[in-house]
């Protein structure tokens, strides 16, 4: 290999140095520190590291904090927006209220993907809602996002997006020859199931009648 761990220490240093450079990281504070004259229930928390440069950050108005109230039951967790100047991951937090509209809770931009700055993100995100965790929460397959749920949503329900796993379809079934029929069974059990145990019956007919058991 021609790099050592220092090489990536050095580099990751760099480009979390990025997330700060110029006045762009004292614009960000300037504007939370504004917000939060205007209306003292606006939260905002900023992660920094040994060099005192910008790691992650968490903000929610106040609009957000009160409707978590009301419809923080359920939340929708994604990272898979990038800001278009840094590259950085944007994390924002989904509710549905009662019209069946999303509603954005709070929005968070991290230096990293990893456990431990999805658990800072969480973390600040229970304060911010008075230490009320969600019942479930809805996230794509991230193995570090999963780890980081489990040390800090203790009693959530933790589970997967249906969009992020229908989009894996073609991945995992495309070689079958009955992929056609395969789609359009599948599709019919989840969206048309009325229940559990409907869906769970379908479910094993389905696996029976493709042969599917043996896939992982």
């Amino acid at each position: 290999m021609e790099f050592v761990e220092q090489d990536i220490r050095n580099y990751l240093k760099y480009q979390r140095r990025a997330l700060s450079k110029g006045d762009d990281g004292k614009s960000l504070l300037t504007h939370f520190s504004r917000m939060r004259e205007l209306n003292k229930n606006f939260f905002y928390e900023i992660d920094m590291d040994d060099d005192n440069c910008i790691r992650n950050v968490f903000w929610a108005n106040a609009r957000s904090r009160a409707v978590y109230e009301y419809f923080g039951y359920v939340i929708s967790f994604d990272t898979t927006y990038l800001t278009n100047k840094y590259d950085t991951p944007f994390a924002p937090f989904i509710g549905v209220n009662h019209h069946g509209q999303s509603i954005l809770l709070g929005c968070g931009l991290l230096s990293s993907e990893d456990t431990s700055s999805f658990v800072w993100l969480f973390e600040t995100f229970l304060r911010c809602m008075y230490n009320k965790a969600p019942q479930g929460i809805v996230t794509d397959q991230c193995k570090a996002m999963r780890n980081a749920i489990k040390l800090v949503f203790l009693i959530t329900r933790h589970r997967l997006c249906l969009w992020h796993i229908m989009k894996k379809i073609p991945e995992k079934l495309q070689g079958y020859a009955t992929y056609k029929y395969i789609k359009e069974d599948l599709k019919e059990l989840i969206y048309e199931s009325q229940s559990i145990d409907e869906c769970v019956f379908k479910w094993e007919t389905f696996i029976s009648k493709f042969g599917l058991g043996d896939i992982d």
